[in-house]
Protein backbone atom coordinates (compact mmCIF):
# COMPACT_ATOMS: atom_id res chain seq x y z
CA UNK A 1 0.00 0.00 0.00
CA UNK A 2 1.53 3.66 -0.77
CA UNK A 3 -0.08 6.14 1.64
CA UNK A 4 1.99 8.91 -0.17
CA UNK A 5 -1.60 9.31 -1.62
CA UNK A 6 -3.37 9.57 1.38
CA UNK A 7 -1.36 12.73 3.18
CA UNK A 8 0.66 15.33 2.16
CA UNK A 9 4.01 16.83 4.10
CA UNK A 10 5.30 20.44 4.17
CA UNK A 11 7.16 21.38 6.89
CA UNK A 12 7.32 18.79 9.46
CA UNK A 13 3.83 19.49 9.24
CA UNK A 14 1.48 16.08 8.18
CA UNK A 15 -2.47 17.31 6.49
CA UNK A 16 -4.85 14.35 5.82
CA UNK A 17 -7.78 16.29 3.65
CA UNK A 18 -11.01 15.15 3.98
CA UNK A 19 -11.19 13.53 0.14
CA UNK A 20 -7.27 11.87 1.09
CA UNK A 21 -8.99 10.18 4.21
CA UNK A 22 -12.52 9.29 2.88
CA UNK A 23 -10.65 7.63 -0.23
CA UNK A 24 -8.58 5.58 1.92
CA UNK A 25 -11.70 4.83 4.22
CA UNK A 26 -13.32 3.37 1.41
CA UNK A 27 -10.64 2.23 -1.18
CA UNK A 28 -8.14 0.90 2.08
CA UNK A 29 -10.71 -0.13 4.51
CA UNK A 30 -14.08 -0.84 2.83
CA UNK A 31 -15.48 1.59 5.42
CA UNK A 32 -18.42 3.11 4.73
CA UNK A 33 -18.71 5.03 8.35
CA UNK A 34 -20.74 8.42 7.23
CA UNK A 35 -18.25 10.52 9.79
CA UNK A 36 -15.47 9.81 7.38
CA UNK A 37 -17.90 11.74 4.31
CA UNK A 38 -15.86 14.91 3.66
CA UNK A 39 -19.30 16.56 3.95
CA UNK A 40 -20.46 15.20 7.01
CA UNK A 41 -20.54 18.07 9.54
CA UNK A 42 -18.88 15.38 12.50
CA UNK A 43 -16.23 14.35 9.77
CA UNK A 44 -13.14 12.97 11.20
CA UNK A 45 -9.97 11.48 9.77
CA UNK A 46 -9.91 7.30 10.12
CA UNK A 47 -8.43 5.85 12.74
CA UNK A 48 -6.89 3.38 10.82
CA UNK A 49 -5.17 5.85 8.46
CA UNK A 50 -3.50 7.61 11.63
CA UNK A 51 -2.26 3.85 12.60
CA UNK A 52 -0.78 2.94 9.18
CA UNK A 53 1.14 5.96 9.20
CA UNK A 54 2.29 5.82 12.92
CA UNK A 55 3.60 2.40 11.75
CA UNK A 56 4.80 3.69 8.38
CA UNK A 57 6.82 6.24 10.97
CA UNK A 58 8.21 4.31 13.64
CA UNK A 59 7.86 0.76 12.41
CA UNK A 60 6.26 -2.53 14.40
CA UNK A 61 7.47 -2.94 17.88
CA UNK A 62 6.70 -6.41 19.44
CA UNK A 63 4.39 -4.84 21.98
CA UNK A 64 2.14 -1.66 20.90
CA UNK A 65 -0.87 0.03 21.59
CA UNK A 66 -2.51 3.37 20.05
CA UNK A 67 -4.98 4.94 21.88
CA UNK A 68 -7.34 7.92 19.91
CA UNK A 69 -7.56 11.22 21.80
CA UNK A 70 -8.99 13.62 19.61
CA UNK A 71 -10.64 13.57 16.28
CA UNK A 72 -8.93 15.34 13.47
CA UNK A 73 -10.37 17.61 11.11
CA UNK A 74 -9.82 18.20 7.34
CA UNK A 75 -6.34 19.57 6.72
CA UNK A 76 -5.78 19.80 10.23
CA UNK A 77 -1.82 19.78 10.60
CA UNK A 78 -0.08 17.06 12.72
CA UNK A 79 3.37 16.12 14.10
CA UNK A 80 4.67 12.87 14.33
CA UNK A 81 7.74 13.09 16.56
CA UNK A 82 10.99 11.53 16.48
CA UNK A 83 10.64 8.63 18.61
CA UNK A 84 13.05 8.13 21.53
CA UNK A 85 11.04 6.12 24.48
CA UNK A 86 8.39 3.92 24.55
CA UNK A 87 5.89 6.47 25.15
CA UNK A 88 5.10 8.75 21.83
CA UNK A 89 2.50 11.34 21.46
CA UNK A 90 1.01 12.71 17.98
CA UNK A 91 -0.30 16.00 18.28
CA UNK A 92 -1.92 18.66 16.13
CA UNK A 93 -0.52 21.53 15.09
CA UNK A 94 -1.83 23.43 18.51
CA UNK A 95 0.26 21.15 20.35
CA UNK A 96 -3.28 18.88 21.41
CA UNK A 97 -2.72 15.29 21.71
CA UNK A 98 -4.44 13.00 19.03
CA UNK A 99 -2.73 9.64 18.95
CA UNK A 100 -0.77 8.01 21.87
CA UNK A 101 1.16 5.47 21.51
CA UNK A 102 2.89 3.03 23.87
CA UNK A 103 5.65 0.43 22.40
CA UNK A 104 7.88 -2.22 24.32
CA UNK A 105 10.48 -4.31 22.61
CA UNK A 106 12.10 -5.08 19.27
CA UNK A 107 11.27 -2.96 16.95
CA UNK A 108 11.40 -3.73 13.13
CA UNK A 109 11.46 -1.40 10.05
CA UNK A 110 10.99 -4.14 7.91
CA UNK A 111 9.26 -2.73 5.05
CA UNK A 112 7.32 -6.11 3.98
CA UNK A 113 5.95 -6.30 7.49
CA UNK A 114 4.50 -2.84 7.45
CA UNK A 115 2.89 -2.87 4.75
CA UNK A 116 1.43 -6.65 5.59
CA UNK A 117 0.07 -5.73 8.59
CA UNK A 118 -1.21 -2.26 7.37
CA UNK A 119 -3.04 -3.44 4.24
CA UNK A 120 -4.76 -6.45 6.46
CA UNK A 121 -5.38 -4.72 9.53
CA UNK A 122 -6.92 -2.33 7.92
CA UNK A 123 -9.34 -4.78 6.00
CA UNK A 124 -10.30 -6.29 9.30
CA UNK A 125 -11.18 -2.87 10.98
CA UNK A 126 -13.32 -2.25 8.29
CA UNK A 127 -15.23 -4.95 8.84
CA UNK A 128 -16.86 -3.57 12.01
CA UNK A 129 -20.49 -2.73 10.59
CA UNK A 130 -22.10 -4.14 9.63
CA UNK A 131 -20.49 -7.71 9.76
CA UNK A 132 -19.70 -7.74 13.30
CA UNK A 133 -21.69 -4.99 14.73
CA UNK A 134 -25.03 -6.00 13.48
CA UNK A 135 -25.31 -9.37 15.43
CA UNK A 136 -23.76 -8.08 18.68
CA UNK A 137 -26.36 -5.06 18.92
CA UNK A 138 -29.54 -7.64 17.85
CA UNK A 139 -28.18 -9.87 20.55
CA UNK A 140 -28.29 -6.88 23.35
CA UNK A 141 -31.31 -5.10 21.86
CA UNK A 142 -29.56 -1.69 21.30
CA UNK A 143 -28.48 0.10 18.65
CA UNK A 144 -26.72 3.53 17.34
CA UNK A 145 -29.23 6.44 15.94
CA UNK A 146 -29.62 5.60 12.05
CA UNK A 147 -30.07 9.33 11.56
CA UNK A 148 -26.91 10.59 13.49
CA UNK A 149 -24.67 7.19 13.37
CA UNK A 150 -21.87 7.78 15.98
CA UNK A 151 -19.19 4.78 15.73
CA UNK A 152 -15.90 5.95 16.62
CA UNK A 153 -12.52 4.06 16.76
CA UNK A 154 -11.18 4.15 21.07
CA UNK A 155 -7.59 2.39 20.75
CA UNK A 156 -5.94 -1.08 19.42
CA UNK A 157 -3.50 -2.91 20.37
CA UNK A 158 -1.04 -5.76 19.38
CA UNK A 159 1.92 -8.28 20.73
CA UNK A 160 3.46 -10.04 18.44
CA UNK A 161 5.66 -13.49 19.34
CA UNK A 162 8.39 -12.68 16.64
CA UNK A 163 8.78 -10.25 13.81
CA UNK A 164 10.10 -12.70 11.21
CA UNK A 165 7.46 -12.92 8.53
CA UNK A 166 7.42 -16.37 5.94
CA UNK A 167 4.20 -15.17 4.88
CA UNK A 168 1.90 -11.76 4.85
CA UNK A 169 0.40 -11.08 7.58
CA UNK A 170 -3.31 -12.47 7.88
CA UNK A 171 -5.43 -10.62 11.00
CA UNK A 172 -8.71 -12.69 12.04
CA UNK A 173 -11.31 -12.01 14.27
CA UNK A 174 -10.87 -14.21 17.79
CA UNK A 175 -13.64 -13.20 19.72
CA UNK A 176 -15.93 -9.81 20.47
CA UNK A 177 -17.66 -8.70 23.17
CA UNK A 178 -20.11 -5.87 23.60
CA UNK A 179 -20.50 -3.86 26.88
CA UNK A 180 -23.50 -1.78 27.03
CA UNK A 181 -23.93 1.38 29.58
CA UNK A 182 -26.94 3.77 30.11
CA UNK A 183 -26.16 6.03 26.81
CA UNK A 184 -23.33 4.15 24.66
CA UNK A 185 -21.43 0.91 24.10
CA UNK A 186 -17.92 -0.62 24.46
CA UNK A 187 -17.38 -3.08 21.35
CA UNK A 188 -14.19 -5.07 21.97
CA UNK A 189 -12.68 -6.97 18.93
CA UNK A 190 -10.15 -9.93 19.58
CA UNK A 191 -8.06 -10.73 16.84
CA UNK A 192 -5.34 -13.09 15.81
CA UNK A 193 -2.26 -12.39 13.73
CA UNK A 194 -1.33 -15.20 11.61
CA UNK A 195 1.96 -15.60 9.31
CA UNK A 196 0.19 -18.10 6.95
CA UNK A 197 -0.42 -20.73 9.08
CA UNK A 198 1.47 -20.17 12.31
CA UNK A 199 -0.09 -17.55 14.75
CA UNK A 200 2.41 -15.10 15.70
CA UNK A 201 0.27 -12.22 17.38
CA UNK A 202 -2.76 -11.14 19.17
CA UNK A 203 -4.76 -7.86 19.69
CA UNK A 204 -7.77 -6.21 20.58
CA UNK A 205 -9.71 -2.91 19.41
CA UNK A 206 -11.90 -1.12 21.04
CA UNK A 207 -14.92 0.80 19.68
CA UNK A 208 -17.29 3.30 21.35
CA UNK A 209 -20.68 3.66 19.60
CA UNK A 210 -22.83 6.35 20.47
CA UNK A 211 -26.06 7.42 21.54
CA UNK A 212 -28.40 3.86 21.98
CA UNK A 213 -31.66 3.90 21.55
CA UNK A 214 -33.85 0.54 21.66
CA UNK A 215 -33.44 -1.94 18.91
CA UNK A 216 -35.40 -1.66 15.79
CA UNK A 217 -34.85 -4.16 13.31
CA UNK A 218 -36.54 -2.57 10.47
CA UNK A 219 -34.85 0.68 10.86
CA UNK A 220 -31.45 -0.57 11.44
CA UNK A 221 -31.78 -3.24 8.47
CA UNK A 222 -32.87 -0.32 6.18
CA UNK A 223 -29.74 1.57 7.43
CA UNK A 224 -27.49 -1.62 6.28
CA UNK A 225 -28.98 -2.27 3.47
CA UNK A 226 -28.52 1.19 2.07
CA UNK A 227 -24.95 1.20 3.75
CA UNK A 228 -23.83 -2.29 1.72
CA UNK A 229 -25.84 -0.36 -1.60
CA UNK A 230 -23.09 2.41 -0.82
CA UNK A 231 -19.92 -0.01 -0.86
CA UNK A 232 -21.51 -1.86 -3.86
CA UNK A 233 -21.55 1.05 -5.68
CA UNK A 234 -18.11 2.22 -4.99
Amino acid sequence: MLLESYYTKQNNLVRISAAQASTFAKQECRDFNPIHDPENKRFCVPGDLLFSLALNEYGVSESMSFTFTNMVGDNIGLVFPEADGEHIVITNEQGKSVLEINKKGKTSHDPALIESLIQNYVVFSGQNFPTLLMPLMKKHNVMFNPARPLVMYNSMSFEFDELALEAPVNVELADSLFEVEPKRANNFLHFAINDGEKSIGRGIKKMVVAGLKPYDHESITAFSDAYEARRSAF
